[in-house]
């Protein structure tokens, strides 16, 4: 197939499979014409660096992926640099996560607080204060 059919196979621009192959994460190979050409195994390289881009994996950690199913693999994580990222990445999560949860503590401590002075200020409490007047 050529690259037009292969990037709307694949829900993606001509530009970005000119781009993957520039990386080297699609081969490029030239009928006698001069045309790309494709073929399955292309649409489903293409397939795997999409998944993987979707799940937050940057463009050059589907490298080994890719280079899994060149090497004739039946799923581009079954080679252990392909888990080697894997796991890389569940680490990088598992850390956005626990930033994640004590930014979600500190807010809900300040909510606690602005909850707690707002319902003194309620009708019989203190004046209300206004911080940006004069």
């Amino acid at each position: 197939m050529r690259i037009g059919e292969l990037a709307e196979r694949a829900g993606t621009t001509t530009r970005t499979l000119r781009y993957y192959e520039s990386r080297g994460l699609l081969p490029t190979r030239r009928a006698e014409n001069g045309y790309r050409t494709y073929d399955e195994g292309d649409l489903r390289l293409l397939q795997q660096i999409r998944t993987l881009q979707d799940f937050g994996f940057d463009l050059e950690e589907t490298r080994p992926f890719v280079e899994c199913l060149r090497a004739g693999h039946p799923a581009g994580d079954s080679c252990p640099a392909s888990l080697a990222v894997y796991r890389r990445k569940l680490g990088e999560l598992d850390s956005l996560i626990g930033q994640l949860q004590s930014v979600r503590s500190e807010v809900g401590a300040q909510l606690a607080r602005a909850e707690l002075e707002a319902s003194s200020e309620l009708p019989g409490g203190p004046e209300p204060r206004c911080e940006l007047g004069g």
